[in-house]
């Protein structure tokens, strides 16, 4: 099936994304991810990640397919240090090919610019500062990228395709994945998670921006709580 999706184009060499989707709708992650693999030139694809379940999976599917393909961090230099410590066990135990962006070199310069607690002042702002503008930079020389999102997450979710387009093409390969079915692949590998997880956050960003989930919300209720906010922005470029 990837093979038959790889050579959907139109007359400008662009991808039909109605019959790619419908050929991938139901495929395997790990089709999914070799269609990708298979369908960008080198060094035009890559994983942005905030090293999160989902992206646990991630990495170790590409690990036998695209050991080398670029993984983007994001440093909003707002992380839990717990996130930032997972990070460099990941790359340590894959030889990851990570690229870290951030919009200054430190916390400290980020508020020598911008000011404290900048998230308080004005939420959107912060948003585009610590994460669309490094975000833009870091896809610049990207045609797509890989994201762990699923339709399960939350309720903007739910109609998520395999492949979204725009000028840059988002690769969705858990998809049709549970929360379930994730932590049921990260034991059964035996991969590494953010201990956070086993505090009770289900979905993991900035720490003064995140708080654990309570039973019954959606997996990401505990992102910007309270905001209105479902999204950071980098998915809406």
């Amino acid at each position: 099936m990837s093979g038959a999706a790889a050579r959907v184009r139109d007359d400008h060499g662009r991808f039909d994304l109605d019959r790619v989707n419908r050929a991938l709708d139901d495929a395997p992650a790990e089709e999914i991810v070799r269609w990708a693999v298979e369908s960008f030139a080198p060094g035009r694809l890559g994983l942005v990640s905030a090293f999160g379940p989902g992206s646990a999976v991630l990495i170790h599917l590409l690990k036998d397919i695209a050991p080398d393909l670029p993984v983007v961090f994001l440093d909003t230099l707002h992380h839990f240090p717990e996130t930032l410590e997972h990070m460099e066990r990941v790359r340590d135990r894959y030889g990851l090919n990570l690229r870290v962006f951030r919009s200054a070199a430190s916390r400290e310069e980020f508020e020598a610019i911008y000011g404290p607690q900048l998230w308080e002042r004005d939420l959107a702002r912060y948003q585009q500062v610590a994460k669309v503008e490094p975000f833009l930079d870091a896809t610049r020389d990207f045609d797509g990228w890989f994201t762990g999102r699923r339709r399960d997450q939350a309720s903007t979710r739910t109609g998520l395709p395999p492949v979204e387009g725009g000028e840059k093409l988002r690769i969705n390969p858990l998809l049709s994945w549970t929360r379930g079915d994730i932590w049921r692949y990260i034991y059964a590998h035996d991969l590494p998670y953010n201990p956070l997880h086993d505090r009770g956050y289900a979905s993991i960003g900035d720490a003064p921006l995140t708080t654990p989930v309570n039973t019954g919300e959606d997996e990401r209720a505990g992102r910007w709580r309270g905001s209105g906010i479902t999204e950071c922005g980098i998915h809406l470029v």
